[in-house]
């Protein structure tokens, strides 16, 4: 492979794009929908930028066949969604609400009938706030209404949906939800952060279990994690150790028990000051440890850490918003640093690097697990021009970057078998409210256009073609 010729990806592999309910959907009254934690959290008021909420986001709940029908246009083979759990199942346990279902039934029809695989996510961060007033994750009984809920579900769409995934990123909903607050819940308990930790670990194991049980045998389960790519700052053994202690609580604290059947034991080391992790049961280890039929990784960035070093000027941000209170439950003190380099509208560095890294770390871990980028993306400032158009080569520029970085991890025969943009649409950016935009579609908040960026002409050429040109 040479740098002056195209990347050719494989014929069959996956060119996708990905959403999340409460970021897109809207209708937060319509169907019978009930609050869910996020409906609270972003209604409370300081908890989201401008006070800004997704009663309507992109009103996708009624604009759904304008959706489809741009995803079709660009090309796309999947889209990644996400259910939310409160329109399906409004108090968190009992029957499902068939208004809900029809919803994603029909969404799901849409899909197929333009042949783009639906690929369904069922928790994307949104817990009906009835299971949240009874305890929310930090109890095992959240974990046993998953799994209610994904049989219903599943028992609704598992003759059209081939591929589920039980949940997305559980290091947000248990560190950023119960540890630093900036997401919903908003609760600051660090002997919460690891026990929700656990019961969404247990959640995903029982869920996969109701699912296998209604599902076809040709149906895929899967499980989106966003585990780090930590780097010390320094090649001592004290910057050394910081990167271990975060690597323990973003990464494996969930690749432990979901592929490998226990938890790490430096985590338990570190954080034996927190709690006895008496809430793991005998049983539980087995029943999150089930077969995968492939693993989601989630790749913005990578962390650089180092360990404390009495300079307080030199700390930077840890990418997951702010607070006086730390996620990294039992390492408050591991030191974050700024990559140097360009950096997008989060403040995140530009790195390739680190998703060639952590594909090959997770082929290597589980070689016989195939492997999907569930999410990767960028949020740039876009806006339109005079003529009405967005051009945003900054962003095609990033996908184009780590799209390479998926080709080497391929090259050097990781099992990558697609690829999803994060997002299609500007949205609803969870605590950033509508500041940040990831989409390659541009939104008008006002009038809900959509306009599609430079950058999604740039990607559907790209999926037409199978392959990453050199340039343009």
């Amino acid at each position: 492979m040479t740098e002056n010729k195209p990347r050719v990806f494989p014929s069959d592999f996956v060119w996708g794009s990905a959403t999340a309910a409460y970021q897109i959907e809207g209708g937060a009254r319509e169907g019978g929908r009930t609050p869910s934690i996020w409906d609270t959290f972003s209604h409370t008021p300081g908890k989201v930028l401008a006070g800004d909420t997704g009663d309507v986001a992109c009103d996708h709940y009624n604009r759904w066949q304008d959706d489809i029908d741009l995803m079709s246009e660009l090309g796309l083979g999947a889209y990644r969604f996400s259910v939310s759990w409160s329109r399906v199942q409004p108090t968190g346990r009992g029957p499902a609400v068939q208004r809900g279902l029809d919803f994603y039934r029909r969404l799901v029809d849409g899909l197929l009938d333009r042949e783009i695989k639906p690929v369904l996510t069922l928790y994307h961060w949104d817990l009906p706030q009835e299971l949240e007033d009874a305890g929310g994750w930090p109890e095992r009984e959240t974990a046993e209404r998953f799994a209610e809920y994904a049989r219903l579900v599943g028992e609704a769409l598992g003759d059209r949906v081939q591929m589920w995934t039980t949940l997305n990123e559980p290091f947000c909903s248990s560190f950023l939800g119960y540890g630093s607050g900036v997401h919903a819940p908003g609760r600051t308990e660090p002997e919460s952060v690891l026990r929700s930790a656990h019961h969404l670990n247990l959640a995903h194991g029982l869920g996969t279990a109701a699912l296998r049980s209604v599902l076809p045998r040709t149906a895929e389960v899967s499980v989106t994690l966003n585990p780090g790519v930590v780097r010390p700052y320094s090649d001592s053994e004290a910057d050394a150790d910081a990167a271990r202690r975060i690597d323990a609580l973003q990464t494996r604290i969930f690749s432990g028990p979901l592929l490998h059947g226990a938890y790490p034991e430096d985590l338990l080391a570190d954080t034996s000051h927190v709690t006895d992790w008496s809430f793991v049961r005998d049983s539980d280890l087995a029943a999150i440890c089930r077969p995968l039929d492939s693993l989601g990784i989630n790749y913005y960035c990578p962390t650089l850490v180092s360990a404390p070093t009495g300079d307080e000027a030199v700390k930077g941000h840890d990418g997951h918003g702010s607070s006086s209170h730390s996620p990294w439950v039992g390492s408050e003190n591991v030191v974050f640093h700024q990559h140097p380099g360009e950096l997008t509208e989060m403040g995140w560095s530009i790195d390739p690097t680190g998703l060639t890294d952590l594909l090959l770390r997770f082929h290597g871990e589980s070689p016989g697990l195939p492997i999907y980028v569930t999410e990767n993306g960028a949020a740039f400032d876009d806006k339109p021009d005079a003529s009405g158009q967005v051009h945003d080569p900054e962003r095609i520029a990033y996908v184009r970057g780590h799209l390479s970085a998926v080709h080497e991890a391929i090259h050097r025969g990781a099992d990558v078998r697609g690829y999803f943009l994060w997002s299609l649409l500007d949205n609803f950016e969870w605590a950033y409210g509508y500041s940040k935009r990831f989409g390659m579609v541009y939104m008008d908040f006002e009038t809900l256009q959509r306009i599609p960026k430079s950058s999604a002409r740039w990607y559907s050429r790209v999926i037409g073609s199978g392959e990453l040109p050199v340039a343009g």
